[in-house]
């Protein structure tokens, strides 16, 4: 999994790019199939703004999130792609056909 921390108008110190990736173990406990994320932070006068843009297999996710701290707008961006991810990987391994047994046997 190849990840890039960068930073539009702001420097991404050693502290922000560990708790980017402290944040992002998050994401491999869920789903295994990650290729590549790529998170952006900026600022825009007095917001923070985090992107992130998640490649993995058969499907790209792309999150932002705007607070005015940096490290609250990187944690509401990390809970979004939590949810993002969860039904993503609820939608890979369903099983649509489980449904109609379940029905059949019912009736």
């Amino acid at each position: 999994m190849n990840v890039q921390i960068s930073g539009h108008h702001v420097e991404v110190t050693q502290a922000i790019h560990d708790y980017v990736l402290s944040k992002l173990e998050r994401i491999q406990r869920h789903f295994d199939h990650v290729i590549e994320i790529s998170v952006i932070l900026s600022v825009q006068k007095l917001r923070q703004k985090a992107e992130v843009s998640v490649h993995m297999r058969g499907k790209d996710i792309h999150v932002e999130s705007e607070d005015e701290d940096l490290y609250a707008a990187i944690d509401l961006m990390m809970d979004k792609l939590d949810r993002q991810i969860i039904k993503h990987k609820k939608k890979a391994y369903a099983h649509p056909h489980d449904a109609l047994k379940r029905q059949a046997v019912e009736e």
